[in-house]
């Protein structure tokens, strides 16, 4: 007897496994064996914080961006508010942050004594444009801090632009990006700094918290080496001469070892994150599905999947039934969490309709092309049933 579908084409195998929203085992496996021989050297030479393992990871770092200097941190929100303060940027100024992004980009201006200007983004990309920065402006900003959410890049030519003329100081939340590019210059590059989280789950993502900053900038570099090392000043008497207010924001050699060993990696897991979209692009309804566009001139990493639908919690308790993981990033914006409420002046319209459609579908790098379609085909059901 035939098992094949009317057209004669064979039909398709759907497998009774579930496809989880994200796993990192096949990147871990993929570097399990270098990592436990950096750990062992950093046995020998107890080098645990700070040492040659994060010397040569900030190394690698800096030439991989095409910066100067990088920074490691002991997480990406310290990346944020150690930059925000080296830049000097404190009470009395703003910094334009967009509403849609983690929380932790806002929690750093505030954590440095400053104040948080939340303005709307765009609703193809919903990330910042030049009109939503400038439309956010007051004579008290002094800098911007664009989020290239999901792993992609705004348009950095334009944005760049715009803040040389209204002389603000470009910070980039680079979080979900490493890797990501616009007109092949890295992310990262393009501000005074560059913060980067390597949290677990990201693109390159570390074994625990841990973060970065890049930046071109020699005088920036030595104060950021101070200010997370308790403010201390080799150059002035060393371990207990603190010259700068200071905190304890520094990378561990554990972790350096993790990301110098991923770091090797990341362009590969990169282009199959870029291969697993181009299935979603290929295959879901933009009828019903519309998924976070990328400009022309970017080249995304693709942390994140994000498509909006109507009746977005329905639709995941649905593909949930059929094992297939989403997440949701991010449902409520920020200049209306209770925290930040007293920072918004108004309604921000785009960020606030995403909020409440934005559905994360399954990306790593290890996912098989066969899960995508499977997601993609769950998706597209989905959808239709409850058009029904």
């Amino acid at each position: 007897m035939s098992t094949g579908t009317p057209t004669g084409r064979p039909t398709p195998v759907r497998s009774s496994e579930p496809v989880p929203f994200l796993d990192i085992s096949g990147a871990t496996n993929d570097v399990a064996e270098e990592i436990r021989a950096g750990w062992d050297e950093l046995l020998r030479n107890g080098q645990y914080v700070g040492g040659k393992a994060v010397a040569a990871f900030e190394k690698e770092w800096a030439e991989y961006c095409g910066t100067e200097f990088a920074v490691g941190v002991a997480n990406g929100t310290d990346a944020l508010h150690l930059a925000i303060r080296a830049l000097g940027i404190g009470p009395g100024d703003e910094v334009i942050v967009p509403a849609n992004t983690f929380v932790a980009t806002a929690e750093a201006v505030v954590l440095a004594g400053a104040v948080p200007r939340f303005a709307d983004v765009d609703d193809g990309t919903l990330l910042l444009t030049p009109e939503t920065i400038k439309a956010a402006v007051t004579p008290a900003t002094k800098a911007v801090a664009v989020v290239h959410l999901y792993g992609q890049l705004p348009d950095m030519t334009a944005i760049t632009q715009i803040c040389d003329e209204l002389g603000l100081v470009l910070i980039e939340d680079a979080a979900q990006a490493q890797g990501a590019t616009w007109n092949g210059r890295k992310a990262g590059s393009f501000g005074k700094v560059g913060c980067f989280s390597f949290y677990p789950g990201k693109n390159l993502g570390a074994f625990g918290d841990a973060g970065a900053v890049v930046t071109s900038d020699a005088g920036l570099t030595q104060l950021m080496l101070s200010v997370r090392d308790h403010g201390r000043m080799q150059s002035e008497g060393g371990h207990y001469s603190h010259g700068v207010l200071g905190m304890n924001s520094r990378l561990d050699g554990v972790q350096a070892v993790v990301l110098s060993a991923k770091l090797r990696h990341l362009d590969g897991w990169n282009q199959q994150r870029r291969a697993l979209m181009a299935t979603y692009r290929e295959l879901i309804d933009p009828a019903r599905a519309k998924l976070v566009e990328q400009l022309e001139d970017g080249e995304g990493v693709h942390h994140l999947a994000v498509v909006q639908v109507d009746q977005r919690d329905r639709v995941r308790e649905l593909l949930q039934e059929r094992g297939i993981g989403t997440g949701i990033h991010y449902p409520v914006p920020c200049h209306v969490m209770g925290p930040y409420e007293q920072y918004a002046d108004g309604p921000l319209p785009v960020a606030e309709a995403a909020a409440a459609r934005q559905l994360s579908l399954p990306m790593f790098p290890h996912l098989s092309q066969d899960d995508a379609r499977r997601v993609a085909e769950g998706l597209n059901e989905v959808l239709a049933e409850l058009d029904r």
